[in-house]
C-alpha cells in the first residue's frame, strides 16, 4: 500500500515535505477492519497539523481525520460494505486516512447512507461533527428557537444551519462581506453582512427584542462583541476556533445575562465518538435533510499530488478538498 507520510513538523507550506511511502498492507486482526480507502477530506486542522501548529501530533505520522472507503478485510459480513468515519485521533495522535488503505476498530467504522456516494461521504465528517456537538453541548435547538451562526459560509457553519434548520429553529447566519448563503438549508436563512450591518441591531429588531437563543460561533474573536450583543437571556455561544486568543470580556453583562460558553474542540473525539454521531446524522442524510457538501472535479486530487490539496486548503478553498487514495 502507498500512503501519505510527513516525518517532522514544517515552518510554512513551502517548507513542507511530505512523501509517499511503500509500506506492506496492515493485516486485521480480532475486531478490526481494514477500509480502502476512495475518499479523505483534507481539513484545516490537517494541515494545522503538518505544519506543527497542533502540540500533540506525533511525528512520523501519516495524516487525515475523515475518510470513506470499502471494506477489504475483516468479518465476513463486512466485506465489500460502502462506510465511512472520522476521527479527532486519526492524523494527529496516529495515522490516518492520507493512504490506501486504513485499519480501524470496527466499532469506529459505519456503513455510509443510502444514496451518498464515496466521494461525498469523505467530506461529511469533521465539519458535521462538529457542527452537532457544539449544538449538543449548548442544548439542542428546540422549534422556533433563534440561532446565529457566525461564518455561516464556512463548513462548519453550513453543517450548523443545516441542522439547526432540520430541527426546526430559525436561523440567521453573519457573513463578512455582501455574499448569499451557499449551502444547503431546511428553511429561510438570514444572512446579515457583518462589513455593512450591526448584527446585533438586527437580531434584536427581527426578534422583537428577543435575541439569538444560540449562537454558534465559528470564526471566534472577530464575531465575539456583536454575538454578545445579540444574545438573548439565558442564551449559549458555542466556540470552536479563534483568530486572536484574548477578548474584552464584560462579566457583569455576562452573569446579568445568564449566558452560557461552550468550547468545542473536536479533536478531543476520538474515532468510535464519532461513529456515534454519525449513526445520528445518518438518518438525516438519508432522508434527504441534511446534505453532503458539493464535490468538484478540480478540489479531487491523487496522493501524489497532496501538497497541491494542502495548499488549496491553506488558501481558503471555499469547498471541500478531497484526496482519493486509490486513483
Amino acid at each position: 500500500m502507498q500512503r501519505l507520510r510527513l516525518s517532522q513538523s514544517a515552518n510554512t507550506i513551502d517548507t513542507l515535505r511530505p512523501i509517499l511511502e511503500d509500506v506492506p498492507a496492515p493485516i486485521p486482526q480480532a475486531g478490526q477492519l481494514l477500509v480502502a480507502v476512495h475518499s479523505a477530506a483534507v481539513n484545516p486542522s490537517d494541515v494545522k497539523a503538518a505544519l506543527g501548529l497542533m502540540p500533540h501530533a506525533v511525528w512520523p505520522r501519516t495524516p487525515g481525520r475523515d475518510w470513506a472507503g470499502v471494506v477489504l478485510g475483516g468479518p465476513t459480513e463486512w466485506i465489500g460494505k460502502e462506510v465511512w468515519g472520522s476521527g479527532g485521533e486519526l492524523g494527529i495522535r496516529r495515522d490516518g486516512s492520507h493512504a490506501e488503505l486504513l485499519l480501524l476498530n470496527a466499532e469506529q467504522v459505519r456503513e455510509t447512507p443510502a444514496g451518498m456516494t464515496l466521494s461525498e461521504a469523505g467530506g461529511v465528517g469533521v465539519p458535521f461533527i462538529t457542527a452537532f456537538e457544539g449544538l449538543r453541548r449548548a442544548g439542542l435547538p428546540q422549534p422556533g428557537d433563534v440561532i446565529l451562526v457566525g461564518g455561516a459560509n464556512g463548513k462548519v457553519g453550513q453543517a450548523t444551519i443545516q441542522l439547526a434548520t432540520q430541527m426546526g429553529a430559525r436561523v440567521f447566519g453573519i457573513v463578512r462581506k455582501n455574499e448569499p448563503y451557499r449551502g444547503h438549508t431546511n428553511g429561510p436563512v438570514r444572512i446579515i453582512d457583518a462589513s455593512r450591518d450591526d448584527v446585533a441591531e438586527v437580531i434584536r429588531d427581527e426578534t422583537g427584542g428577543h435575541g439569538a437563543d444560540i449562537v454558534y460561533n465559528t470564526v471566534g474573536s472577530p464575531y465575539f462583541a456583536s454575538a454578545n450583543a445579540a444574545m438573548a437571556l439565558g442564551a449559549r455561544q458555542i466556540f470552536i476556533s479563534t483568530l486572536e486568543r484574548s477578548v474584552p470580556f464584560d462579566i457583569f453583562a455576562f452573569y446579568r445575562g445568564q449566558h452560557t460558553y461552550v468550547g468545542v474542540d473536536s479533536l478531543a473525539l476520538d474515532a468510535t465518538a464519532c461513529a456515534r454521531i454519525l449513526d445520528i446524522l445518518a438518518p438525516g442524510f438519508a432522508a434527504g435533510t441534511l446534505r453532503p457538501f458539493p464535490v468538484l472535479e478540480s478540489n479531487l486530487y491523487p496522493l501524489a499530488r497532496a501538497l497541491d490539496a494542502y495548499r488549496a486548503v491553506l488558501s481558503g478553498a471555499s469547498e471541500r478538498v478531497l484526496l482519493q487514495p486509490q486513483s
